[in-house]
């Protein structure tokens, strides 16, 4: 029986469009067994002259990443020959074993696994096009790896993608948190999008389906409407149940059109599952043990595989196959492969194997596949498991969670080891085996560790228990713990476990230094003394350490180290430490130095040099291949440009590094922070409390003493604005006796000024002078620029307050002391104050001229609320503020901003949409929105159009032209 293609005429003509118009992205999506496959075959038929990629995805419980994608390619292309690739397909030789002979040599390992990954992808984008693919179609996305999604998000984030892109999704069976929902829901750069969703056929259109299934003329109306509702017109579930009322011979054709028997007994059967068994039932024992043999296997497989699963010789296995075509239950997958024509079908038939016979096919299968070259894990290791062969399972997980790690899917590595180590028991030395591993690949999968955060810490903890444990593992395990509880901000507990791991690892000096270094970070409840003490122990041990990798490692934390704790000397460390790399891994090394040196100088106060640090870093990681760093410079990036007062596209900027699924949590947390200061500063103070608070409140929980001082110190600020002198005691009362407990008076900059102005007013005077004194104490001697002009503003605060006559030159050289770093916010925070001092000294004149230039400053700055507030004193005394009507951010109507332009400058020079947001330090996101404004600003609707239009209105500027050209 065949049936025609029945109510899919508007969707059929959307996807063949889009398919014709290239460049697209085709989403159908639809319930289970609702035409989708159907529906892609037909329109598919019209590009037999077209490279198609097919790509089903499988329902498999942890799929091999890429793996439908390789799969797909196999079937396009078994062997590359007098294919072109360039060294970066080296990323591919664990894919494609079988092409080793023709694939580039292999790549050196990466350290990240989302570098890992990233490289992958890149070199699978290669491939795509290399294979001159134009229609890449992903079957059954929903059961899609996050590997795969993640390449599809990149492809249509690229924006010169030439291939169109297909996929075919449930959306009810898309799991929380898959990156389905992010593909289905932006809008590809450079692609048009079509979007298909199916519904259930109607009365008449499941009466023409019928008809064309039994070859009739004619159905009863009865008959189709009680089809109809037995089967809410689902077309699979009509085809199943009309096939099976045909074998039983339960219709028959009467007058003209085809009825059931008695209609009031028409019994459509309920579910999918029924039909199916009982047309299994009436087939040949060969042809149920074939089919059982497919059901079983769950994936398209030759005649051998399902003999010997069957259990019988080849002949039968034929015979039996033949009939399960014929029945409509099996179908011939393109490479001489049978498979269920459905996916609900081969469930039905397996979960009706007795148990025991199922654990016996499952059996044969893991002992059939175990010899195939190249090995199918992920397949191995679910028929290991079902077959209750625990023993192999647990061994072929492990292997497959190392593939895992390798093709950079580290929270599949993870979630594969933590099965196989709670779902088996095993020896003291592989619990510590597989414990080592899943702590060092969670710690380094960074943002995907909190999926799996409590089960990992749990095992970890679980094998720690065991009473035979030897001491040296047991403080590598501690150690682990104590990074992974690091990552997750619980600082009490850290310090506990890693201060217990370092007399274990005694025999284990490299180790022992790491811990001791996790010591000597100054989040922990000690004072700098005591951070010292530790980090001086390290010391003793680096003459053990022979790894260069290891010795530069040890040498960037120590400077880390010391320039958090607020010692100078860090500095020359840090010096020392920027050597030549010979290889990645020390590249790397350099990479994070430059990164934390970076930061670090922006909290001294060295700010020139600090954008340096992060220019080179970037630099260099992307030299290395360390991209997991570059949202923590961006988020570095984004705190300096505050302080320096670039705050055009801040916001925006700083927006993608906190929402970015890609960004770490302490990158996340400081872009907040900014995100909430540029609220405060424009006047958006509801928005602007509720993210300080939010902020103070998990920094708080999560014992990150640092982070919390932005969030303290804005909202005491604006506290004491308000006049709520109390709040900004209680806000900061904690934070600033944590820093004078611990000598940490480096973090003193943001909040001090603001403690101090609480307490003087308060009449708290012996804890003002007791504060000053021991910041000055500490500041003596060290040249930390930003610590020191956080004190001179404290000293003019305090002269203000108790009615001194300098008050008004203290803020003056405060204001001088922020303006030299540069940093201008606090410079006019500064003179506003100097101008109130003024205005109380009777110095009128000279005071609004002071806070007409400072009133003018702000606003140009974008500090609206403070720029109001000026504004205010000045009409207080009687002087004529210009009033600037703002209605949000500059327009520019049909021009291109600045952004804009600078955008489309670097798309013409070639640039792909990523390359651009790393020189503009940006988020490709955004540069995707800039480019896309300014196509409907010029009128254009492609890339190429975009820079011929820009350039023909001489918007682009001329190429520079070499020096030695203009000699000739």
């Amino acid at each position: 029986m065949t049936s025609a293609f029945v109510g899919r005429d508007g969707a059929f003509a959307d996807v063949t469009q889009a398919l014709r118009s290239g460049r697209s992205l085709v989403l159908i999506e639809g319930e289970p067994g609702i035409g989708k496959t159907r529906l892609l075959d037909e329109a598919l038929r019209g590009f037999a002259d077209h490279s198609v990629l097919l790509a089903p995805c499988l329902p498999v419980g942890e799929p091999f990443p890429l793996g439908p994608v390789v799969d797909g390619v196999r079937r396009l292309r078994p062997m590359p020959s007098r294919l072109e690739f360039s060294p970066l397909a080296g990323a591919l030789r664990p894919l494609f074993p079988e092409w080793v002979g023709e694939l580039p040599p292999a790549l050196e390992a990466l350290e990240d696994p989302r570098t890992t990954r990233h490289r992958l992808l890149r070199a699978m984008t290669e491939l795509l096009e290399v294979l001159g693919v134009s229609i890449l179609v992903i079957e059954d996305a929903h059961w899609a790896d996050s590997a795969t999604l993640e390449w599809l998000l990149s492809l249509c984030a690229s924006g010169d993608l030439c291939t169109s892109i297909v996929l075919t999704y449930r959306p009810h069976d898309v799991p929380e948190g898959s990156l389905v929902r992010r593909l289905t829901a932006r809008r590809p750069v450079g692609m048009s999008v079509a979007r298909v969703e199916l519904q259930p056929l109607d009365v008449r259109q499941t009466g023409e389906l019928v008809r064309s299934i039994l070859g009739a003329d004619e159905v009863s109306e009865q008959f189709a409407t009680l089809l109809h509702q037995r089967t809410d017109g689902i077309p699979l579930a009509l085809e199943e149940t009309i096939r099976s009322m045909r074998e039983r011979r339960d219709i028959v054709h009467r007058h003209g059109e085809w009825t059931r028997r008695t209609l009031s007994e028409l019994r459509v059967s309920p579910t999918l599952r029924d039909s199916v068994l009982e047309r299994v039932e009436r087939l040949s024992d060969e042809a149920r043990r074939t089919l059982e043999a497919a059901a079983v296997l769950g994936e398209p497989a030759d005649m051998d595989l399902l003999s010997a699963v069957a259990g019988v010789d080849g002949e039968t296995a034929r015979r039996g196959a033949a009939r399960g075509l014929a029945a409509g239950l099996l179908r011939d997958v393109d490479g001489g492969r049978l498979a269920f024509r459905h996916v609900l079908d081969a469930t039905a038939v397996a979960d009706a194997i007795p148990a025991s016979e199922r654990w016996q096919l499952h059996r044969r299968a893991a002992e059939n596949l175990r010899n195939r070259d190249p090995r199918p894990v992920t397949r191995l290791m679910r028929h290991l498991r079902e077959a209750n062969d625990l023993s192999g399972w647990s061994i072929c997980a492990e292997q497959a969670a190392d593939l895992a790690w390798e093709s950079g899917d580290d929270h599949t590595a993870v979630t594969l080891l933590l099965d196989v180590l709670s779902g088996v028991e095993h020896s003291v030395q592989a619990q510590v085996r597989l414990a080592r591993k899943t702590g060092r690949y969670a710690a380094a999968g960074g943002a995907s560790f909190s999926a799996t955060a409590t089960n990992v810490t749990t095992a970890l903890r679980t094998v720690l228990a065991h009473p035979d444990l030897p001491a040296d593992d047991r403080g590598e395990i501690r150690l682990l713990l104590g990074r992974l509880l690091l990552q997750l901000g619980q600082f009490d507990v850290v310090y506990q476990e890693v201060e217990a791991a370092v007399p274990d690892l005694a025999a284990r000096p490299v180790l022992a230094a790491k811990a001791m270094l996790s010591l000597a970070m100054p989040r922990g409840p000690w004072p700098v003394s005591t951070h010292l003490e530790w980090l001086e122990r390290a010391n003793e041990l680096i003459p053990q350490v022979r790894s260069r990798v290891e010795l530069m490692e040890f040498a960037v934390d120590r400077a880390s180290i010391l320039l958090m704790l607020g010692e100078e000397a860090g500095w020359q460390v840090a010096r020392d430490v920027m050597v030549d790399a010979g290889t990645v891994d020390e590249r790397r090394q350099i990479a994070r130095a430059l990164v934390n040196f970076g930061h670090l100088a922006i909290s001294w106060g060295l700010y020139p040099q600090a954008q340096q640090f992060l220019t080179d870093a970037v630099e260099e990681i992307h030299a290395a291949g360390y991209s997991r760093l570059l949202e923590i410079v961006s988020s570095t990036q984004a705190r300096l440009d505050w302080y320096v007062g670039a705050w055009h596209d801040l916001a925006e900027t700083t927006t993608a590094v906190s929402k970015s699924a890609d960004s770490l949590h302490e990158a996340r947390i400081e872009a907040d922070g900014i995100l909430a200061l540029l609220d405060m500063a424009e006047g958006r103070q509801v928005a602007g409390k509720r993210r300080l608070r939010d902020l103070l409140d998990e920094t708080g929980r999560r014992g990150m003493v640092d982070a919390m001082i932005v969030p303290a110190a804005a909202l005491g600020r604006s506290a004491l604005l308000d006049g709520a002198l109390d709040e900004t005691l209680e806000v900061t009362a904690d934070l600033v006796a944590t820093i004078a407990r611990k000598s940490l008076w480096l973090w003193a900059t943001e909040v001090l000024p603001v403690r101090v102005e609480a307490l003087v007013t308060a009449g708290a005077d012996a804890d003002v002078d007791a504060l000053l004194g021991q910041f000055a104490l500490w500041l003596d001697g060290r040249k930390a620029p930003a610590p020191a002009a956080a004190l001179a503003t404290c000293h003019a605060v305090v002269a203000e307050a108790r009615h001194r006559e300098n008050a008004a030159d203290l803020f003056a050289d405060a204001a001088a002391a922020w303006a030299a770093l540069p940093r201008p916010y606090d410079e006019l925070l500064a003179l506003e104050r100097r101008g109130r001092c003024l205005i109380m000294a009777g110095l009128q004149d000279e005071a609004l001229a002071l806070l007409t230039d400072t009133e003018r400053r702000l606003r140009g700055l974008g500090a609206k609320r403070d720029a109001d507030r000026v504004a205010r004193i000045l009409r207080e005394q009687g002087a004529e503020v210009v009033r600037t009507w703002r209605r949000g951010p500059q327009g520019y109507g049909d021009r291109l901003s600045p952004r804009e332009l600078e955008a489309v400058e670097l798309a013409a020079r070639g640039m792909t949409n990523r390359q651009i947001a790393e020189a503009l330090y940006i988020s490709h996101r955004t540069v995707g929105q800039h480019l896309s404004k300014a196509m409907r600003k010029l009128g254009v609707s492609s890339r190429t159009a975009l820079v011929v239009a820009a350039s023909t209105a001489g918007l682009l500027a001329a190429p520079e032209q070499d020096a030695s050209d203009g000699d000739r």
